[in-house]
């Protein structure tokens, strides 16, 4: 039993601010890789991958991946998501900065199959080669929510309106 309520505690997360919504949004907007978590089906065990990612018009990210492939078949089961976002660099990989998005997976409905197509190829060139075959699908993942770590002792909580 803690002898510390929750009021004793020190606040770790900071006030979001300008600077850690811009530093979010540039997360977003920049990377070209990132760890996807979803929930196996059949278990309810999470299950990480690295996906590949674009953002679309609207600043979202956008995956593609094959129906073959094991978070294909768990965002079809389970919307859930979450996206950690991040290169480690030199040295220990926790001073640097990431963030994880919370977020709902929407497949991208064939009326906007297209322009997704386009923003993703720009970004992956290679995608070209398969990115029309029947078993890849391009994926949204709206996000929810964030935590940002933008470097030691700077934490924040941002909600899906920091991230627009």
């Amino acid at each position: 039993m803690s002898q510390f309520n929750n009021s004793d505690k020190p606040q770790v997360l900071r006030e979001t601010d300008e600077a850690a919504r811009l530093q979010a949004k540039s997360f977003v907007r920049d990377s070209a890789h990132g760890a996807l978590a979803s929930l196996e089906p059949q278990t309810g065990w999470p299950l990480a991958s690295r996906v590949s990612l674009a953002t679309d018009a609207d600043g979202v990210p956008l995956i593609l991946i094959s129906r073959l492939s094991a978070h294909y078949a768990a965002l079809e089961a389970d919307s859930r998501c979450s996206l950690l976002l991040g290169e480690p660099g030199d040295g220990d990989p926790l001073r640097h900065p990431r963030i994880t998005l919370v977020c709902a997976a929407q497949k991208v409905l064939p009326e906007h199959r297209a322009a997704a197509k386009l923003e993703f190829v720009k970004r992956h060139t290679s995608a070209q080669l398969y990115a029309d075959f029947s078993d890849f699908d391009f994926w949204r993942l709206i996000p929810l929510r964030a935590s940002l770590n933008a470097g030691f002792g700077k934490a924040y909580a941002l909600t899906a309106e920091d991230l627009k």
